[in-house]
């Protein structure tokens, strides 16, 4: 079999080839075998990246089953003292205490420890016990979350200890100019026009997930990063909806939501794009935005799926896929010069559809609450199935600060 590693030196060979082969054609027009030799290599590359996710997966399974046949035992002590080798001392108590929470419930708590911890009791049911998890790992959680969705990873983040109303200060300075004044003249007055938005929070849920009581009872597995992968996963998908086409009441103001229009497809476009609406979609962010650096598309990946197959006048493809030689997998491509964030929680191609957004999204701000609750249920609907519950609290709020540093592109309606 061969191996990933030669595996990935050939993945890494045809992208350079494709990479070398667009920048020798420069401003030349692309024949049509050409084209098809630029395609063909990235796709050959993209199932080659396929084969070495697939066999990292089957190394993984290998491992995890070598482990549970009892070939690689080691003792529950080590595994802990291993955990916690490089935690500082300050994170070590409130991670102890948080995994005896989910293992044991309060009720195995000392006084020491519940004092040290919030409580917050149902009202319908006593066994409902709620845990405001410690700084240090609500940092942790707040930190994972950039992982879901895409909006996190460029958008500018704020984090709160508390969960008060907050308004933020606006302005748009992109037409505001000076005056030449002649000798001995007076200058005109003209006040920034300074307004506020508010970033206020919501909460939501992570919904309730039942874990089988062997598993918590099992002291060779880490609980914390078990459970706190489960329900983190469901609550930044869950607030990667909101940032994305939140309505701003009772959750997030979404991006898209904020965003004023750039580009509207022409009658028949319902789902296409055009190179030219790309174009004029790019160029409907003034350039004062695009100076900084940080401007970038996002879009859902069958929206990629219809830009990839687009060329220019030239016949040249405007996607250009971007690898990174030395890392696993290729990065994400570039389309007119500037990078492409994936995000499926964004519109498909469709009528009426806002499918694509360009702009500066660090004018788009997410605010966290610190404050996360996580609950622990031992009720009868669990016990019946043999598990424990747990669900998980969290708040969170957006708003785009400047609605002309994004713009979007709609399809047409017929």
């Amino acid at each position: 079999m061969v191996s990933i590693q030669a595996l990935r030196e050939h993945r890494n060979a045809l992208a350079k080839q494709a990479s070398d082969m667009y920048a020798a054609k420069g401003d030349a027009a692309w024949t049509s075998a050409e084209s098809e030799k630029f395609f063909a290599l990235g796709k050959h590359a993209e199932a080659l990246n396929d084969e070495i996710d697939m066999l990292d997966k089957l190394h993984n399974m290998t491992a995890a089953d070598r482990f549970a046949d009892g070939k690689f035992e080691p003792n529950a002590s080590d595994i802990e003292r291993w955990k916690l080798k490089n935690v500082p001392d300050e994170q070590r108590a409130s991670r102890t205490l948080l995994s005896k929470f989910m293992r044991e419930g309060m009720r195995a708590m000392t006084p020491d420890e519940l004092g040290s911890i919030r409580a917050a009791m149902s009202t319908t049911t006593g066994s409902e016990g709620g845990f405001t998890v410690q700084t240090d790992i609500a940092a942790e959680l707040v930190k994972a979350l950039k992982a879901y969705g895409g909006v996190r990873q460029v958008a500018r983040q704020l984090t709160t200890s508390q969960g008060n109303p907050m308004s933020f200060p606006t302005m748009d300075a992109t037409s505001e100019v000076g005056e030449w004044v002649a000798e001995n003249g007076t200058a005109a007055a003209l006040d920034p026009s300074f307004g506020t938005i508010a970033v206020n929070v919501f909460k939501s849920s992570s919904r309730s997930v039942g874990i089988p009581i062997e598993l918590l009872q099992d002291s060779t597995l880490d609980m914390v990063s078990i459970i706190n992968e489960v329900l983190m996963t469901r609550i930044g998908r869950t607030m990667n909806i909101g940032f994305t086409t939140g309505s701003g009441t009772g959750q997030p103001r979404g991006v898209v939501t904020g965003a004023s229009s750039g580009k509207v497809g022409t009658t028949g476009q319902t789902l296409t794009v055009t190179y030219d609406d790309l174009v004029d979609l790019q160029e409907s962010i003034d350039y004062a935005y695009q100076q900084t650096g940080t401007c970038v598309f996002m879009m859902h990946q069958q929206t990629r799926k219809v830009v990839r197959k687009l060329k220019d006048s030239q016949n040249r493809p405007i996607w250009v896929d971007s690898w990174d030689a030395g890392a696993t997998q290729g990065v994400a491509g570039q389309l007119l010069g500037q990078n492409v964030i994936i995000n499926n929680d964004m519109a498909q191609p469709g009528a009426n559809a806002k499918s694509i957004l360009y702009g500066d999204f660090s004018k788009y701000l997410i605010r966290d609450v610190m404050d996360i609750t996580l609950f622990r249920f031992e009720d009868s609907p669990y016990i019946i199935k043999g598990q424990y519950g747990f669900l998980a609290w969290a708040r969170a709020g957006a708003n785009l600060l400047d609605a002309n540093a994004v713009k979007f592109y709609a399809h047409s309606a017929t």
